[in-house]
């Protein structure tokens, strides 16, 4: 994030519990610290007392992390785009999915799709290295790993999948994990002058000379792959908020996008 000498404050998002703050660049004046000081806080309402009484059994969980589900006595426990159920008293929990079984609805399946875009649209493009046709039909958003196979295989038809409308938005998941080759190589193409050259040429193998600059994404995104229960690469994301693991040639994913219109 890019803060401005210009402006007078700046906006900082708290991702722990969901909480927005800003934080002037100056000290409240006397008597607004004093209105602030003196200013009763607001009691919890019955649910948020509820869902914070659950949070509390639960390490390092925030009221926010929490909330309820039809099944009364169940709770959702988010963990990035990941769910788990519990008990009230923290005690049990499962993972799996959770069905309405009137219309056979999976409502997990529905929360994990929105988390993920609630999560995705805290990242700007400018964060991203973006492949895109003039008139893009459908956006993806594909974390990918500069060694990666599949992911290579991905890039090489990359002007195929423009062609047929597909804007391609890449962050990069370096599977190795920090201090390894392809970290560094994710690294030196971020900090290259033309990041998409970069990009193609790491992927054709090619060796990369930038140097490595800081600060720069790629740990923020690797821990939003994780966070979004990335397990493999290629891993897109589509604009309902769908994870698609592993390559898919082009004709393939359009048939794919042109079938995913947004869920409700």
């Amino acid at each position: 994030m890019n803060f401005r000498n210009s402006l007078p404050w700046c906006l900082a998002v708290v991702l722990g519990g969901g909480a927005l703050a800003l934080h002037a660049s100056g000290a409240p004046s006397p008597p607004a610290a004093a209105a602030a000081a003196a200013a009763p806080l607001a009691a919890p309402t019955p649910l948020e007392a509820e869902l914070a009484a659950v949070a509390a059994h639960l390490p390092g969980a925030h009221a926010g992390d929490v909330r309820t589900t039809p099944v009364p006595g169940i709770y959702e426990f988010r963990q990035g785009a990941q769910l788990v159920y519990v008990t009230a008293d923290g005690r049990f929990g499962f993972a799996g999915d959770l069905y309405r079984l009137a219309d056979r609805a999976n409502l997990s399946d529905v929360r994990r799709r929105e988390l993920r875009l609630g999560l995705l649209s805290a990242v700007p493009e400018s964060s991203m290295v973006v492949f895109a046709p003039a008139a893009p039909k459908y956006t993806i958003t594909v974390f990918t790993d500069v060694d990666c196979t599949y992911c290579r295989a991905l890039h090489k038809q990359i002007a195929e999948y423009n062609r047929l409308g597909v804007k391609v938005r890449y962050m990069f998941f370096p599977r190795s994990g920090p201090n390894t080759e392809s970290w560094s190589k994710a690294e030196q193409v971020w900090c290259s002058a033309d990041r998409r050259a970069a990009l193609t040429q790491a992927k054709l193998g090619g060796a990369l000379t930038a140097a490595v600059c800081k600060p720069n994404p790629i740990a923020d995104q690797y821990a939003l792959g994780r966070a979004i229960g990335l397990t493999g690469t290629p891993g897109i994301v589509t604009e309902s908020g769908d994870l698609l693991p592993g390559y898919a040639p082009p004709d393939e994913l359009l048939q794919e996008l042109q079938q995913d219109p947004p869920h409700g």
